[in-house]
C-alpha cells in the first residue's frame, strides 16, 4: 500500500514538474498592429548586462521607461499575470532589468558594483540607448517602489532627458514616520479583525518611543505584517500569494529564468547600493525639479504609505505636479486597477504635450 502510495506521489511530482516547465515559454505579449513591438533580451550597458522587456501597440508613441522595484526586482511578471493593464497602448513601455537582475542575472556577477553611481550611469546610458533607438528627443521615466530612489535622482541629475518624473508607490523616508503610519494601519486592521495574534507580532516589529512614533527593529516581518493587513504588493494578497506564484506560474520567463529572478532578487539585498540606499529623506535632498512631477499611490498603499507620498508631491516645487489615489489598490496600482491608473498615465501625456 505504502508503495503505491509514493508511486502516486512520484507521478504528481512528475506531472507537476512537466507542466511548470510547459507554461514557463519564456514568451511575453505579442500585437499583430504593424507598428507594434515586442522584445526580450539582454544587452551590455556600461559593462554589465542588462535586461529588457519592451511592449508597443505603436513605436510613435513616447517611450516610457519603467525602473524596477526593488532594487532588484523585475516586474514584468505582474504585466504578464495581469493581463487587463495595457499601457502598451498609448506608450512604448520599457521594463528595464537593472545589471545582473532578472533576465540578466550571472552568477559570476560582480556584485560589488552594483552600486548607486553605477546604476544612475546604467540609467542615463540606457535612456540614451532608447532615445536615439525609437528617434525620440525626450523619454518618461517612471520609478516603482524601491526604483522611485533611483529614477528620482536620476530626473534631478537629468531633467533634459524627460518630459516627466512619475512616481509610483514613491519611496520618501524611511524614518519613524514612515514606520508610524505603516504600524497605525496594521494594528487599527488587527484591532478591528480580533487578530490578537497578529497584534503581538506587530508590538514585537517595534520599538515605541514617547512622541508615539514607534521604529520597525523587525523589517521583514514588518512587511509580511503590511501584506497581511492588506496594505502590501498587491491588496489583501500575501507575498507569496502576491509575488511568489506569479513569478512560479507566469510565461514571460522560462524555468530557469524564474530561478535567477530568484537568485538576483537575494543578491540585491547583499550590494553596496542596499547600503547606500539606507536613511533617505527626499523631502530634505530633492525638493525641486525643473521638469513635471507626478506621483501614483493606491489608497491601501502601507508599504510607501500613500500619506507622506501626497505631503511630499504638495513640497516638492516642479513646473507641473499631481498627486493620484488609486481606489481598490494598495503598492501596485497599475496592475491592481489598470483602468484607471493607465488614464491617469494618458492624461499625463497629454499635459506634457508629447
Amino acid at each position: 500500500m505504502i508503495k503505491w502510495i509514493l508511486l502516486g506521489l512520484l507521478a504528481c511530482i512528475i506531472i507537476l514538474v512537466v507542466v511548470w516547465f510547459f507554461i514557463s515559454s519564456g514568451k511575453i505579449r505579442t500585437y499583430t498592429e504593424p507598428n507594434s513591438l515586442s522584445e526580450k533580451f539582454v544587452m551590455d550597458i556600461n559593462g554589465a548586462p542588462n535586461g529588457f522587456f519592451i511592449n508597443s501597440k505603436n513605436i510613435d508613441n513616447p517611450v516610457l521607461l519603467l525602473v524596477s522595484s526593488g532594487p532588484g526586482t523585475d516586474d514584468y511578471v505582474f504585466t504578464d499575470k495581469y493581463e487587463d493593464m495595457q499601457l502598451e497602448n498609448d506608450f512604448t513601455v520599457v521594463y528595464w532589468d537593472y545589471r545582473w537582475m532578472g533576465i540578466a542575472y550571472d552568477g559570476d556577477a560582480d556584485v560589488d558594483s552594483i552600486t548607486l553611481n553605477n546604476l544612475l550611469d546604467d540609467t542615463y546610458k540606457v535612456t540614451e540607448y532608447l532615445k536615439e533607438r525609437f528617434g525620440k528627443e525626450k523619454i518618461y521615466i517612471m520609478g516603482f517602489s524601491g526604483g522611485t530612489q533611483i529614477a528620482l535622482r536620476e530626473a534631478e541629475r537629468h531633467p533634459e532627458n524627460y518630459y516627466a518624473y512619475i512616481g509610483m508607490a514613491q519611496t520618501v523616508t524611511d524614518s519613524n514616520e514612515r514606520d508610524t503610519l505603516m504600524y497605525d494601519f496594521m494594528k487599527k486592521v488587527f484591532t478591528d479583525r480580533g487578530d490578537s495574534s497578529a497584534l503581538k507580532r506587530l508590538e514585537n516589529s517595534v520599538e515605541k518611543f514617547e512622541n508615539e512614533k514607534v521604529r520597525c527593529t523587525e523589517w521583514y516581518n514588518f512587511v509580511d505584517l503590511v501584506h497581511d493587513a492588506g496594505g502590501g504588493t498587491i491588496r489583501n494578497k500575501s507575498e507569496f500569494t502576491g509575488i511568489v506564484i506569479p513569478i512560479l506560474t507566469c510565461s514571460c520567463y522560462t524555468v530557469w529564468e524564474k530561478i535567477n529572478y530568484i537568485r538576483g532578487m537575494k543578491m540585491y539585498r547583499n550590494t553596496p547600493l542596499d547600503k547606500e540606499l539606507e536613511s533617505f529623506d527626499y523631502r530634505q535632498s530633492i525638493r525641486s525639479l525643473e521638469i513635471p512631477a507626478f506621483f501614483i499611490s493606491g489608497e491601501y498603499d502601507y508599504n510607501c504609505p500613500w500619506e507622506l507620498v501626497e505631503e511630499y508631491c504638495n513640497m516638492l516645487s516642479a513646473p507641473e505636479k499631481g498627486f493620484y489615489k488609486i481606489p481598490d489598490a494598495a503598492h501596485s496600482p497599475l496592475w491592481e486597477n489598470p483602468e484607471e491608473t493607465c488614464n491617469i498615465l494618458k492624461q499625463i501625456k497629454g499635459i506634457c504635450n508629447s
